[in-house]
């Protein structure tokens, strides 16, 4: 069995669970936000949440590690310019999905407190949790749509 087409495999898969579990996720807590029902908030932040950590969370780590791995099987040394910007794209994603997670989690728990006291209406503090959750998803996304040009092109950049 080849090593680098496993490893390739593995870093494709984990490349499609990360972005689209992130995707997915925010796709679904978005559109919940805007549907004014507490209770379905409450069940879609804690289901996001569990997506974070048993998909989103693995495949975070999967993805340097199998991308330097090939990178190294390939010959390619880490400064190659195109690997570089990767690098720096995947890593400008994770200061803006650490935030992220733990805004989740304060959402989530938010969410269900007020589901659970049978209140229609969510306070405040969910409400600016909420805009910076997505503030930072726009730039987190952005970010990954770059690496995967990145890998897919490869272009020369610079040097």
């Amino acid at each position: 069995m080849n090593l680098y087409l496993l490893l390739k495999t593995l870093h494709i898969v984990s490349s499609v669970v990360l972005v689209g579990t992130g995707f997915g996720s925010a796709f679904y807590l978005f559109m919940t936000n805007r549907s004014g029902s507490v209770a379905a908030q409450a069940v879609v932040s804690r289901l996001v949440v569990k997506a974070d950590w048993w998909m989103t969370t693995p495949a975070v780590i999967v993805q340097p590690l199998s991308g330097i791995a090939l990178a190294h099987l390939a010959g390619w040394p880490l400064t190659t310019p195109w690997i570089a910007l990767a690098l720096g794209m995947y890593v400008l994603a994770g200061l803006c999905w650490l935030p992220v997670v733990a805004l989740q989690l304060r959402m989530a728990r938010i969410a269900d407190t007020a589901a659970r006291r049978g209140q229609t209406l969510l306070p405040a503090a969910y409400w600016r949790m909420a805009r910076w959750w997505e503030g930072l998803g726009y730039p987190a996304f952005a970010a990954m749509v770059v690496v995967f040009w990145l890998m897919v092109f490869k272009p020369p950049l610079w040097g």
